[in-house]
This record gives C-alpha cells, structure tokens and sequence, in this order.
C-alpha cells in the first residue's frame, strides 16, 4: 500500500503566526510507533518552530516544547489534532510576546 494522505493544511493563526499539519496512512507502523500514522504537526511564530508533534522514525510518537521533547501517547487522529491545538493555545497564553 503506497502511503494515503489524511491531512495537509496550513492554518494562519496570526500576523506571524501559522500551523502546518501533516498525517499520511502508512502501510506499516513507523519504528518506535504502534499505529499505521505518519505525522508532522508543527506551530511556527515569527519563523521559529515553537512546537512540533511527530512521529520520527526511531523516536517514536513525541512532542516538541520550545528546546523540550518529550514522549506523547499517541490515540487517534481526533485526539492528536486537539491536542495540538490545546497546545497552540497554552503557547499563545505563556507566551504572549511571540
């Protein structure tokens, strides 16, 4: 199975910032992953990636905090999406000046 684009799409959420989300169908898990999801879902503001979550091939399911990563426990779809959009809007709240 050649892999199936879920997601793509670029939302504007300000002036200088914006949300790129990226999910393909994946015939068999990425390593370090349990499901059949590639993903890439990352917040850039004023042209620095300021959270990121993805799946990179060895890592396994995770999320980017500014300089942190930690581990993210991958459900679904649904799930991962509003959990990133939680996140954009906790970064927007703690960080109002980027």
């Amino acid at each position: 199975m050649k892999a199936q684009l879920v997601v793509r799409r670029r939302v504007v959420m300000r002036s200088d910032a914006f949300a790129d989300l990226v999910v393909w169908r994946v015939a068999t898990p990425v390593r370090g992953s349990s499901h059949t999801l590639k993903y890439s879902l990352a917040y850039v503001v004023q042209q620095v990636c300021v959270l990121r979550y993805d799946n990179e091939a060895g890592k396994g399911d995770h999320r980017h905090w500014g300089t942190h990563e930690a581990p993210y426990s991958f459900v679904d779809t649904d799930t991962l999406l509003a959990d990133f959009a939680r996140d954009i809007a906790r970064w927007n709240d703690e960080n109002p000046d980027t």
